[in-house]
């Protein structure tokens, strides 16, 4: 059992999670990845939480097929409940060693049952493979659903036309049952001509809107969403249409007791470095969404989260931080926890061009992350310092990129903005995660700095701290 609110089955990682809520128990199956080799194919495990804190490793749940075996790699999927109460389990098969005539590997939607979401029975004869006119390697990522109890059977799945610009041709496909066995091609749900592809999509129904989920494989490896009256669309593209940033990926929901919860990765690096490429898998994390009046939909931390930090913990900083024409910052006295939650409410004078927070920084501020809010351009970033250099010179100090890119997330701010925000910042060893105002997500790994200090500083105007708590997990000290 681990209490955290970051679950992971150390040594391996947990990959796609796909949510099923069963009576009070979220149950949360994954693919496992290992980082052995050879590649021992990549089965489902599953994890449970009743609260949303404590989660219980279950193990293994669909074992992956043999090496000659079409699901030797038992990829993502879902699960639903017939009107008979039997489960029906649809996975995505993958065996690079089964190649179409592409010369890439097969990817096939592959069928298993359950009466008790315990013991799965495959059902190797209604496995399909891609429809006409799509590739036969990108087939996966099967999402059933109904849109009315009496409704036929919809899947729809991650797919990619077999003609058009490559990096253009992703959609996401449909296909049409009566009885969850035999599935009909039918006009895809969305075929935006935008990405790579669409993976790992979902679609559900939270008051009078529709809401279509995927995670783009492009450029930007982001989880987004659309927005429709009707399941059939036309999808809206909302203004900030990202669920979180780079290294939250392939998020899917589930209905818990009337929240919408998404559980995704946060992304581990290679090398465990700042500067280490991003790897698939991670760290399971949880977000929340909430609805707007508009149907637009908030993200933030689940309150159940900050229950894993009930120790209050020492933090002093000045109430107020002043650089009308330049930077100041305020550093605390005390040695941040690994694992620690700060809360604070933050108000800048209007046209201030920055200010934040600094996150296990030197004691002079000039070491260390600086969560950063940019209200001229209506963004947060997470920076650092110091940068990555290539050579002992001033010059070659990597000075002209203020950020990592895929650590820049929208704000939906007001010119002159003038309003206090509240910033919740987690962080468990080499996991933070940022809520602003409780409506836009930053989660990310930080390796480099593993102890400093609380800072606040300001660019060009006046910063007002109105509220400071700290808290951190047992066990910890400042």
């Amino acid at each position: 059992m681990q209490s955290s609110p970051f679950f992971r089955p150390s040594p391996d990682w947990v990959g796609d999670v796909i949510p099923y809520m069963d009576g009070d128990t979220l149950r949360l199956y994954y693919l496992r990845e290992s980082r052995t080799s050879p590649k021992p194919g990549t089965p489902w495990a599953l994890a449970t939480t009743q609260d949303l804190t404590t989660f219980e490793d279950r193990g293994v749940a669909l074992v992956g097929g043999g090496p000659d075996a079409a699901d030797f790699n038992a990829y993502t999927g879902s699960i639903v409940r017939d009107d008979d109460g039997l489960h029906h389990l649809f996975y995505t098969g993958q065996n690079p060693a089964l190649t179409g005539e592409d010369g890439r590997p097969l990817q096939v939607v592959m069928h298993a049952t359950s009466p008790d979401l315990e013991a799965w029975t495959k059902l190797p004869d209604d496995t399909f493979g891609a429809s006409e006119g799509y590739e036969t390697s990108d087939w996966r990522d099967p999402f059933v659903y109904r849109t009315s109890p009496d409704g036929p059977w919809q899947m729809i799945l991650a797919a990619r036309h077999d003609h058009g610009p490559s990096r253009r041709r992703g959609l996401i496909a449909r296909l049409t049952s009566t009885d969850l066995c035999r599935w009909e091609p039918t006009t895809p749900l969305w075929d935006p001509h935008q990405a790579i592809a669409h993976e790992c999509p979902e679609i559900f129904r939270l008051g009078d809107w529709w809401y279509l989920v995927h995670s783009e494989f492009s450029d930007s490896f982001v989880t987004r969403y659309r927005m429709s009256r009707s399941p059939e669309g036309p999808w809206i593209s909302p203004a900030l249409d990202t669920l979180d940033g780079r290294s939250f990926y392939a998020a899917k929901s589930a209905d818990v007791h009337g929240r919408r919860v998404f559980i995704g990765w946060i992304a581990s690096r290679a090398g465990d470095t700042d500067d280490g490429p991003w790897q698939w898998a991670g760290t399971m994390s949880l977000l929340e969404a909430v609805p707007r009046e508009d149907g637009t939909l908030d993200f933030g931390i689940p309150d159940e989260t900050f229950s894993a930090f009930p120790e209050p913990g020492p933090i002093s900083l000045t109430p107020c931080v002043t650089a009308p024409d330049g930077y100041a910052c305020d550093v605390g006295e005390h040695e941040l926890p690994r694992r620690a939650h700060v809360r604070v409410e933050l108000e800048a004078t209007p046209d201030t061009s920055g200010y934040g927070l600094l996150l296990r920084c030197s004691g002079d501020g000039e070491n260390g992350y600086a969560l950063r809010i940019e209200p001229r351009r209506r963004r947060m970033v997470l920076d650092r310092w110091p940068r990555p250099t290539t050579g002992t010179e001033q010059w070659q100090i990597s000075g002209d990129v203020p950020h990592a890119i895929e650590l820049e997330r929208p704000l939906d701010l007001p010119d002159h903005d003038d309003r206090p925000h509240t910033l919740d910042v987690l962080m468990w060893d080499d996991i933070l995660v940022v809520s602003f105002d409780r409506r836009v997500c930053l989660s990310t790994r930080i390796h480099d700095h593993v102890s400093g200090r609380l800072g606040a500083f300001v660019t060009d105007g006046s910063l007002r701290l109105h509220r400071l708590d700290l808290h951190h997990a047992p066990d910890q000290h400042a």
